[in-house]
């Protein structure tokens, strides 16, 4: 990189202040240096001196105040802070005094890091790491995590990650601070082979005795370099560069992404209980969505389904203005005249003229109430009834009111208890004795009497022997399948207008109207309660956001490590944005999942109940869970990308 007689690196007119408690506080002043390649250089001094800081923006770690700082003669002063991860990653190696080692990785893992950053193959760089613990005395302890080793151990596999990428400038801070003297002296005795095999090594320390073994000695007191001195003869080697097998950059990035998701892996499994306490939020909020998305479809289509029985091509003429008209009991203008010239018209398959009334039937000893229907003969095919035994009405038995009746299979079941065939059974309609000739299969629950016992008799035999009236209740007309609903509409309304004398004392009601009215009610439901639920989902989110942010809080010093060895911004947000991410996303498999336990308590605690799942609305609440994740965890993984590592380092 530098020749012999270039400095690798070079400061001038350097300054740290820090501001405490709003004054400004001076650590470095004024700092000349020049380090070259294949030193072993010793910065000295007692606590408070400088030292620490100076090492710090050596290596890239922290930055100056003020003055120059050349490495390799790029100015390092200029670069943003990926260009700093970038020199830290392929020119730095750290030793630290506490060891800084991951806790959730063993040794191999801790020192594949950089590597993992740098976009070294998998292969090599595990094998590289393998053969740097087996040449440092560790082969025995490749899977053993730093809880597990002691601390000259630790300070081995510290040494190894340093010499991951290369190593070309090792910084060691106080290296032999936490170990006993053996340790210590095996240390030292490693840091010397290093710099035989040509690493520049710039240890940071207090001991006199232990600066007395480098080459160089920088003394530092209260920010100034009182003292640059040698210790015998300077003895450079030059350093054959390694060659570290490299990747694809599109590799490289899925690499430091599978990076992210393991480590957000053991996150969530080392804490359990706050992982599921993080989820439980997203749960609750898409077991709400889906159930209620579910619930309300499945409702929607049995709504449908029990149109679809009565046909979805029916239109239904009655007296009056509406509904709500309280003047339709006394308008008797709609008469069997009517239904005559509907079912002579073009748009007609069928026509029913319909009238009804209660009455007590009498089977025998059995006595129950029912409603009695009058119809015409095309009313079964209007409504689009099933015989389950016997035939219906003809125009024969409606022209000479004959006293025939069908009825339902409620009706079948409350007359004739003990088993009796119901056809060519006589039936007592209060007074009016018919001769039951047809069973029909009952409706599907829609519309009125669909529960209740009914019985069917030609209109013009209800009109005359029962209920002595000579108008109709109502009228249905089958469209043809071929011909417009609207367009059949609207004939309806002239012809019946015209025959009425110009009044419109009727109004119609279209089963497809009562369709499209059931679907949008149905979905404006749905939206509703979704809207609630999705506010459980963004509380949720809020939720996971705030735990987020304490688990950043707590993992600030594994934030410090991984920058320190080379991970840009980018490698940082994306580790805990995965994570949030990954929180979410189990969340949300985890609501769906519930949502299907829910609705089959629910299908068989309520009797009817119906619930319906679409794949659209699982994918859909799957990937709204992963947004969340991704909305909320964006500014805890911010936070955590752009922390200062040498603060996060000194976080305990």
């Amino acid at each position: 990189m530098t020749d012999s007689k270039t400095p690798i690196i070079s400061v001038r007119g350097l300054n740290r202040v820090f501001a405490t408690g709003g004054e400004a506080v001076t650590v470095l002043r004024d700092i000349d240096l020049d380090i070259h390649q294949g030193e072993l250089v010793a910065i000295i001094g007692q606590s408070g001196s400088g030292k620490s800081t100076l090492m710090n923006i050596l290596g890239c770690l922290d930055k100056a105040s003020s003055g120059t700082y050349k490495f390799g003669g790029k100015d390092v002063g200029r670069l943003g802070p990926d260009a700093l991860a970038e020199l830290r990653r392929e020119h730095f190696g750290f030793i630290f005094q506490r060891y800084q080692l991951l806790p959730d990785l063993d040794a191999v893992e801790n020192v594949e890091i950089p590597a993992i950053y740098a976009g070294v193959d998998a292969n090599a760089r595990r094998q590289r790491a393998i053969d740097l613990l087996t040449r440092l005395g560790l082969g025995e302890r490749l899977s053993h995590r730093p809880n597990a080793l002691s601390g000259g151990q630790q300070q081995r596999v510290s040494v190894a990650r340093a010499l991951m990428n290369g190593g070309e400038v090792i910084l060691a801070d106080e290296p032999t601070g936490a170990l006993d003297s053996h340790s210590g002296k095996e240390l030292l005795g490693l840091l010397h082979e290093l710099h035989t095999d040509g690493h520049t090594i710039i240890i940071v320390t207090h001991d006199p005795s232990i600066a007395a073994q480098a080459e160089r000695v920088i003394e530092i007191s209260d920010g100034v370099i009182i003292a640059d001195r040698r210790n015998g003869e300077e003895t450079r080697t030059s350093r054959t560069k390694e060659t570290i097998r490299r990747i694809a950059r599109w590799r490289e990035g899925l690499d430091r992404a599978g990076e992210a998701f393991r480590m957000a892996l053991r996150a969530m499994v080392a804490h359990k209980l706050r992982t599921f306490l993080t989820m439980l939020g997203i749960i609750i909020g898409i077991a709400s969505v889906v159930s209620v998305v579910a619930l309300g479809q499945g409702s929607q289509q049995t709504v449908l389904n029990n149109i679809a029985s009565i046909g979805t091509n029916t239109i239904n003429i009655y007296p009056g203005t509406g509904f709500g008209d309280r003047r339709s009991a006394r308008i008797e203008t709609l008469v069997p005249s009517d239904a005559a010239a509907l079912e002579e018209q073009p748009f007609a398959d069928s026509v029913s003229p319909q009238v009804s009334s209660n009455a007590t039937v009498l089977f025998r000893a059995t006595s129950s109430n029912a409603t009695v229907t009058g119809v015409g003969a095309g009313y079964f095919q209007v409504n689009g009834r099933t015989f389950t035994d016997g035939v219906g009405f003809s125009e024969t038995s409606v022209s000479q009111m004959t006293q025939e009746a069908v009825i339902d299979k409620n009706a079948s079941d409350a007359f004739f208890v003990n088993g009796e065939d119901p056809v060519g059974q006589v039936i007592m309609l209060d007074n009016v004795p018919v001769r039951v000739i047809g069973v029909v299969a009952n409706v599907t629950g829609f519309g009125p009497g669909g529960n209740s016992a009914n019985v069917y008799v030609p209109y013009t035999t209800a009109m005359r022997r029962i209920l002595g009236q000579s108008y109709l209740s109502s009228v249905a007309v089958r469209v043809a399948d071929s011909y417009d609903m609207t367009q059949a509409e609207a004939d309806i309304t002239e012809l019946l207008t015209r025959l009425h004398g110009g009044k419109t004392d009727f109004f119609l009601q279209n089963t497809a109207t009562i369709r499209e009215t059931i679907e949008s009610t149905s979905q404006t439901l749905t939206l509703l309660i979704s809207t609630i639920a999705v506010i459980s989902l963004v509380v949720g989110g809020i939720g996971v956001m705030n735990i987020m942010l304490v688990s950043v809080s707590e993992r600030t010093k594994e934030i410090g490590i991984r920058m320190a060895v080379g991970a840009r911004r980018g490698d940082i947000l994306r580790q805990f944005l995965i994570e949030a991410v990954l929180v979410c996303f189990v969340g949300g498999a985890a609501g769906v999942a519930l949502s299907f336990g829910l609705g089959s308590a629910l299908t068989a605690l309520v009797q009817g109940a119906t619930v319906r799942y679409s794949a659209e609305s699982i994918v859909l609440a799957i990937v709204s869970s992963s947004l969340i994740g991704v909305v909320f965890g964006f500014m805890p993984a911010r936070s955590a990308a752009r922390l200062d590592p040498v603060e996060a380092l000194a976080r305990e």
